[in-house]
């Protein structure tokens, strides 16, 4: 019998989001179908983006067979159509085999054998139409939340209140304190469940504003 491996793929939109956020859930999933989560590809990236690093690894890491285990399938696309064909070409060129916890059908995956190719041919079609179905409201959510927050920014701008996007000061603060008393940014990042490039983010914001934030 084939072994296969479950991948799971964390992402979050921009750098303030918490992208480990579903991290648990997953693992639960596929601990109560008595298996167990390999590896994680962990990254804050949107998901119109075409350029995905840690999604790349995960691909190149895959073998036949193998199944990358999502939360929604917004997580792995909000593509356009024609980058989320390339995406699905890749997927199955290396062989994998998607699971979303929001696409019951696809959770058959988790207990077929690869070796069962009759099972496994008949759960990739049905599965490859809705996931074709969930991308295409993804990505329609994608766009008009853009057009509504476009046309939020002008009107706002008309009326002379926009003031673009407001700082948390409260998390900032945070920030300073755990480096001032000595600990890492990536550590701070960790301790305060945000990313990396937020702690950067706001030293510079307090070493522009001359606040000690060593």
């Amino acid at each position: 019998m084939k072994q296969s491996y479950i991948r799971g793929y964390l992402r979050a939109s921009t750098d303030d989001q918490n992208a480990t956020r579903a991290q648990e859930a997953l693992q639960s999933f596929a601990e109560e179908r008595g298996r167990d989560v390999v590896a994680w590809y962990v990254e804050n990236a949107s998901g119109a983006s075409v350029r995905r690093t840690e999604l790349e690894r995960l691909l190149a890491d895959a073998k036949q067979g193998d199944i990358l285990l999502i939360e929604q399938v917004d997580r792995l696309t909000r593509l356009t159509q024609k980058d989320w064909d390339s995406l699905k070409a890749a997927i199955k060129s290396a062989g994998i085999r998607i699971v979303s916890l929001d696409l019951p059908t696809s959770h058959a995956a988790m207990t077929t054998s690869p070796d069962d190719e009759f099972t496994g041919r008949m759960l990739g079609a049905v599965n490859d139409m809705l996931l074709d179905m969930l991308a295409a409201v993804s990505r329609k959510d994608y766009d008009d939340r853009r057009r509504r927050q476009a046309e939020g920014i002008r009107k706002a701008k008309e009326r002379g209140e926009y003031k673009g996007r407001p700082v948390d000061e409260e998390q900032h603060q945070k920030i300073r304190e755990l480096r001032d008393r000595g600990f890492s940014v990536r550590k701070t990042a960790e301790l305060l469940k945000c990313s990396p490039s937020t702690v950067q983010r706001a030293m510079k914001m307090a070493d522009q504003s001359g606040v000690d934030a060593r």
